[in-house]
C-alpha cells in the first residue's frame, strides 16, 4: 500500500505550519481537509494557506467550489481520493491536512457514504423548526433515529444535524449500516497535535485578532456584495457568521470578535 501521512488535531495547534515543513522535506503535497477552504472567495475566516504557501507546495482541494453550491462529504470524500492518488502515482508524498474531523476520518476509515442528493424543502423545514424551537430539539431527533450518527456531529451544528436527518429520510438506514468502512487504502501514519488548552486559546485569539487586522470583515461584506447570502450554509462558519451579525447590526463588533473566539 502507498503511503499517506495524516495530520490532525484543534484549530490553531499548528497542523498547517508543520505539513509544509514535511511537504518540503519529504517532497510533499498537501490535499485539504477542510470543510470551508473548499470555497473560493473565503480566504481570511478560512484561514487559508497563503500565495507564498501555495506557491511553495502545492495544495489539493483548496478553492473547489462557489459558496452558493452544494457539497457534500461523498464528493469530498471522491475528490481527496483522487488527489491522494494522483499524488501517489506521481510518487510524491501525500499529507491529509485541515480541520474537519468528518473529512478526515472519512477518507482513512474509508467510510461508505451514501449519495444522497439535497431535499431542499425538507431542509428548508428544519430550518425554520430550528429558528422556532431551537437545533437541541432536531439533535434529539437525530439522537433517536440514528445515535451513531448524532455521535459524530456538534450538536451546535444545525447544518450537519439536518443533513443527517435528510440522509435518514431518504435511505430509511442508521448511519452504522451506511459508513460500513473499507479496508484500508493506505500505509497510514497519523500525526496527533496537542498543546495546552491556555496556549491553545492564547494562539486562538491571536490568530482571530490578526483575521480582523488581515480584513475580514471587508471579506465578508465583499461576498454579501457578490450576491452571497449571509444565510448560507457556507457562510453559517465560525467567523463569517459572527461578522454576518455584526454587518446586520445584531452585534457591536467587539463583541462580534469575543464570540468567534470563543467559538473557536
Amino acid at each position: 500500500m502507498e503511503p499517506l501521512v495524516a495530520i490532525v488535531g484543534p484549530t490553531g495547534v499548528g497542523k498547517s505550519k508543520l505539513a509544509l515543513r514535511l511537504a518540503q522535506v519529504f517532497d510533499g503535497e498537501i490535499v485539504g481537509a477542510d470543510s470551508r477552504q473548499v470555497y473560493y472567495h473565503m480566504d481570511i475566516g478560512t484561514a487559508k494557506p497563503t500565495r507564498e504557501q501555495l506557491s511553495l507546495i502545492p495544495h489539493h482541494l483548496i478553492n473547489v467550489i462557489n459558496p452558493d453550491e452544494d457539497f457534500s462529504l461523498a464528493q469530498y470524500q471522491d475528490l481527496a481520493y483522487r488527489a491522494i492518488g494522483d499524488i501517489q502515482r506521481r510518487n510524491k508524498l501525500a499529507l491529509l491536512v485541515g480541520g474537519s474531523g468528518m473529512y478526515t476520518w472519512s477518507v482513512l476509515e474509508g467510510w461508505g457514504i451514501p449519495e444522497v442528493p439535497p431535499d431542499l424543502e425538507f431542509r428548508h423545514s428544519l430550518e425554520r423548526k430550528a429558528d422556532e424551537v431551537g437545533g437541541d430539539e432536531l439533535y434529539d431527533e437525530l439522537t433517536a433515529v440514528d445515535p451513531l450518527a448524532a455521535q459524530r456531529i456538534d450538536p451546535r451544528n444545525v447544518r450537519r444535524t439536518i443533513r443527517a436527518l435528510e440522509v435518514h429520510r431518504v435511505t430509511k438506514t442508521s448511519s452504522s449500516q451506511l459508513q460500513n468502512r473499507r479496508e484500508p487504502l493506505f500505509n497510514t501514519l497519523i500525526i496527533g497535535l496537542t498543546a495546552d488548552r491556555r496556549e491553545l486559546y492564547r494562539r486562538i485569539d491571536q490568530r482571530v485578532d490578526e483575521m480582523i487586522e488581515r480584513g475580514l470583515v471587508a471579506e465578508v461584506e465583499k461576498l454579501v456584495d457578490m450576491g452571497y447570502r449571509l444565510n448560507l450554509p457556507a457562510m453559517s462558519g465560525i467567523g463569517y457568521k459572527e461578522i454576518g451579525m455584526f454587518l446586520r447590526g445584531e452585534l457591536a463588533l467587539a463583541t462580534a470578535i469575543q464570540q468567534i473566539k470563543f467559538e473557536t
